[in-house]
């Protein structure tokens, strides 16, 4: 091998190392931002954590003056408004002059 050709390999060799390097500096920069990005995240999921906690303890407590209706029982709320049967007698029936059924109530209102 002459010293020509092995200048030449220590050359190409260097600019092999140099590219490697660049790319794990690249790489390096990418798992920095994940690791930051991951670390901001999972703050911000404990303060949403202890928000939905605080919220949900406000309303066991009984801070909130009314206790809220499950979305399928405002449905059936909205439904006895209109003038209909929500109980298992009647569901679905008109309500005669729009008299309040016990039934119905119960069902909307009664304990969860």
């Amino acid at each position: 091998m002459a010293k020509r050709d092995v200048y030449e390999e220590l050359k190409d060799l260097q600019a092999e190392m140099v590219e490697m390097i660049s790319k794990f500096e690249h790489v390096q920069d990418e798992v920095t931002k994940t690791l930051e990005e991951n670390a901001e995240l999972k703050i911000e999921n404990q303060h949403l954590r202890e928000v939905l906690r605080s919220d949900h303890d406000e309303n066991i407590n009984g801070n909130n003056t009314e206790p809220q209706l499950s979305k399928s029982r405002q449905n059936l709320e909205k439904l006895y408004e209109e003038g209909f049967h929500v109980c298992n007698f009647e569901y679905g029936k008109r309500r005669e002059n729009d008299e309040p059924c016990a039934f119905c109530l119960d069902v909307i209102y009664g304990e969860r």
